[in-house]
């Protein structure tokens, strides 16, 4: 968490911590899972782990630690691969990232009608307001969310826009995955 700003909330510091993590590793990556643990429960619980994961010294009582998890399946749509996972009662939250085109609200007007998926993705791929933004949403059990954009055109830690509401759709998906 070098360089990571200290934010009010810990799901907003975690988020924050994954979206520098993953700044690292460059543009283009694939989706990134991510399980969140309480920190004081995994030094207690499992102190080698929390060892090798460079977690020494005494962790805040609220702090969350983003364990990255296995590869997401290549070729599967998130939605579906999302649907398959229940995580064990040790996890507090989880975090996505993933990296999208996007378009500004004034090309919305532009979007020809009656495209398929492929079409629609390829016209947005070559609309020449794209941008590519990398997006890292959280939730927790408890049902609070955050999340942080980074475009790539302002590839920047200053330049990292958080909020709670900014992907619904992908935060409602990843609440989804604590639902019994």
């Amino acid at each position: 968490m070098s360089n990571t700003p200290m934010a009010a909330h810990p799901l907003t510091r975690a988020v924050l911590e994954i979206d520098e993590y993953v700044s690292g590793l460059g543009w283009d990556q694939p989706a990134r899972l991510f399980a969140l643990v309480d920190t004081a429960r995994l030094r207690a619980e499992q102190p080698g782990l929390a060892d090798r994961l460079g977690l020494d010294g005494e962790p805040e009582a609220t702090a969350l630690t983003p364990v990255e998890q296995d590869e997401i399946p290549a070729g599967k749509p998130l939605d579906e691969f999302l649907g398959t996972i229940a995580w064990p009662d040790a996890v507090t939250g989880c975090a996505l990232t993933v990296e999208r085109l996007i378009l500004p609200p004034s090309a919305e007007a532009q979007v020809p009608q009656g495209m398929d998926e492929t079409a629609l993705t390829n016209w947005v791929a070559e609309h020449p307001e794209r941008q590519e933004v990398r997006m890292t949403v959280a939730v927790l059990r408890d049902g609070r969310r955050e999340s942080a954009l980074r475009l790539r055109e302002k590839d920047s830690p200053t330049e990292v826009l958080t909020g709670s509401d900014l992907v619904p759709g992908l935060a409602q998906a990843l609440s989804a995955t604590f639902e019994e």
